[in-house]
């Protein structure tokens, strides 16, 4: 069975960091493509980056210099590390996965269950 599994999300002050790490079991970890998904409350599910298989990498502009992606596959493990938090980055944070990096949310096979970003004074 194949799974992702989220962790390392929490509540932060403006202008704090926090690490995301999604995990993945029951299949190799190399031969997909991996994406961070937020969503927020009444709003739809957004883009937040991707990593592809080869390590090239793409980012929303709305996080682009306070985010970076990467991955370990030896570890079977994709990261997001988030800095410079904002208000606005407060949602339940999504890891997805498929053969290629898209930026269409449908066309992920592979999610996890998620994991509460909250971003406050």
């Amino acid at each position: 069975q194949v799974q992702f599994v989220e962790s390392g999300g929490g509540l932060v002050q403006p202008g704090g960091s926090l690490r995301l790490s999604c995990a993945a079991s029951g299949f190799p970890l190399d031969y997909l493509a991996v994406a961070w998904f937020r969503q927020a409350p009444g709003k739809e599910r957004e883009g937040v980056s991707w990593i592809n298989r080869d390590g090239t990498t793409s980012y929303a502009d709305s996080v682009k210099g306070r985010f970076t992606i990467s991955r370990d596959d030896s570890r079977g493990t994709a990261y997001l590390q988030m800095n410079t938090l904002k208000p606005e980055d407060t949602a339940v944070y999504y890891c997805a996965a498929a053969g290629h990096p898209y930026n269409d949310p449908a066309q992920y096979y592979y999610w996890g269950q998620g994991t509460q970003v909250s971003v406050s004074s």
